[in-house]
């Protein structure tokens, strides 16, 4: 969303987002530079400041898809975007915490959240982003 937006624009939709008190979730402006990106979140947040929950194998939902999203454009194959946390998208999270320095557990909790969300930014479409 407001991806055609002048960047006067979009602080004034981000600002509507974070004010209207409707959305759980207004992602923080820095994170994205040609949209906006807010929702109503479900499930406990990985981090105690909030943002998408804990995922490992076996988790399906709309997370999972943001996950292998993330891991794909950063070239971490998930074997596809399908919402389900499977073999494939395990062996994607441990390849790419053992890669950045994190602890190789295979769960998309906080640090790895953190760490995908921070080198996801602006690397638009990319050889291995899934469409």
């Amino acid at each position: 969303m407001a991806q055609t937006l002048t960047p006067n624009r979009r602080m004034q939709l981000w600002n509507s987002a974070n004010n209207s008190g409707i959305w759980s979730f207004v992602e923080p402006i820095s994170f994205t530079p040609t949209w906006v990106h807010f929702d109503k979140r479900f499930g406990k947040p990985a981090c105690s400041t909030g943002g998408y929950p804990l995922l490992r194998r076996g988790s399906l939902s709309n997370y999972v898809l943001i996950a292998q999203d993330d891991l794909n454009t950063l070239g971490y194959r998930t074997g596809g975007l399908d919402g389900i946390f499977g073999p494939a998208t395990q062996t994607a999270v441990i390849n790419y915490q053992r890669n950045v320095g994190l602890t190789a557990d295979g769960i998309v909790g906080c640090n790895t959240w953190r760490s995908l969300q921070e080198n996801v930014v602006g690397t638009g479409r990319t050889s291995t982003t899934i469409d």
